[in-house]
């Protein structure tokens, strides 16, 4: 089995020590009396990957909601944004130890430890059309094929959250591969996600999500990856010159609990739970879209940046450049990656067999 190998840090245990002394939460158990009422009012914690205003902050905020609601206000939740309690890697530590109890946990960080999930990562493998990847990601039969990575890793998946197009920026215009040749570039923090852009023949940075807009500033990289809301909230337009829309991938996260919290809730708690992600799954489609949208403009306004939309056939030159990044992969996944890649690609090609075609433009 893999696991966590990371020590934790002795910032990482005040968090955590001062987390299970400030709720009504009770911890994580390996087993319990789902009979036993429970002394409501309870609390849990939700842990973001992204700041204040983000398409991830958005979510946890109409899930607080609508679980609030459910729940008669039984259930309140506290919603911790990026950098209040630690890293992307030290919230899904916290999740595993049972401090937290729901996070967003991205396949940039977690493929290291559960290798399948770096097929997110992995280039040209999504449909052009969104009506398309909204019905993939959203499937039940592809959280199936997850379920047993995660749960080995001590983490229940609640589901996939698309955020939109992965936007290129650098001080010049990425038209082929050829012109990565000699540019740094940042990835996230798992070596699947270095992959593709080593293929491309770029030098490759993992920078923590914080580190990023000093990096481009002080030149320590020459550009990054993210959709354009994350762009613009972080400021990374402001050091950067070209936006290039290539649309090689979706950035699509995922959401997590504590699988022994999980198990022990009394079923109404857990049938709460399953409702309001159920109710706010078609929202995260929205608020990514509106909020890609928005920021655009708002970039478009406050800077002299140039935006370059990538041809179908430059595009497919990065395709086929890519295709490599699939072995590699596969050698770090295994036969059970594998698999995943291959029905990953199966339900995108039959979706799109069966979907009336739609505007494939990028935001």
């Amino acid at each position: 089995m893999r696991r966590f190998c990371r020590g934790l840090t002795p910032l990482l245990l005040t968090v955590m020590l001062a987390l299970a002394g400030c709720s009504d939460s009770p911890a994580p158990v390996s087993s319990g009396d789902n009979d036993e009422k429970p002394s409501y009012p309870v609390t849990w914690r939700f842990a973001l990957e992204e700041i204040e205003g983000s398409v991830q902050h958005r979510y946890a905020l109409e899930f607080k909601d609508r679980i609030e609601r459910i729940s008669d206000g039984n259930i309140l939740v506290d919603v911790f944004p990026y950098g209040s309690i630690g890293t992307s890697l030290q919230l899904t530590d916290l999740v595993r130890e049972g401090s937290v109890h729901l996070a967003f946990a991205s396949p940039g960080h977690l493929a290291n430890v559960i290798p399948e999930v770096g097929v997110f990562t992995l280039h040209y493998l999504l449909s052009d059309d969104e009506e398309v990847n909204r019905g993939v990601l959203a499937s039940d039969n592809l959280k199936q094929l997850f379920h047993e990575p995660y749960e080995e890793q001590g983490l229940k998946l609640h589901g996939f959250v698309p955020e939109g197009w992965m936007v290129w920026t650098a001080n010049k215009p990425l038209r082929s591969p050829a012109d990565f040749d000699g540019l740094t570039i940042r990835t996230m923090t798992s070596d699947i996600a270095e992959e593709t852009y080593r293929t491309y023949g770029a030098t490759t940075s993992q920078v923590p999500f914080s580190q990023v807009y000093s990096d481009l500033q002080l030149r320590r990289i020459d550009g990054q990856a993210n959709p354009v809301f994350a762009i613009e909230e972080m400021g990374f337009y402001e050091v950067q010159g070209v936006m290039t829309f290539a649309r090689p991938a979706q950035f699509v996260t995922s959401v997590v609990s504590n699988t022994s919290w999980f198990d022990a809730l009394p079923e109404d708690q857990k049938l709460w739970l399953e409702d309001a992600m159920d109710e706010i799954a078609p929202l995260a489609y929205e608020v990514q879209a509106e909020l890609n949208a928005s920021r655009l403009d708002t970039i478009k306004e406050n800077s002299s940046i140039r935006v370059v939309e990538l041809t179908e056939e430059e595009r497919n030159r990065f395709r086929e450049a890519s295709l490599p990044a699939r072995k590699a992969y596969i050698r770090m996944a295994g036969e059970r990656g594998a698999a995943i890649l291959d029905q990953l690609l199966t339900m995108v090609g039959t979706t799109e067999s069966a979907t009336p075609a739609t505007d494939t433009t990028a935001q």
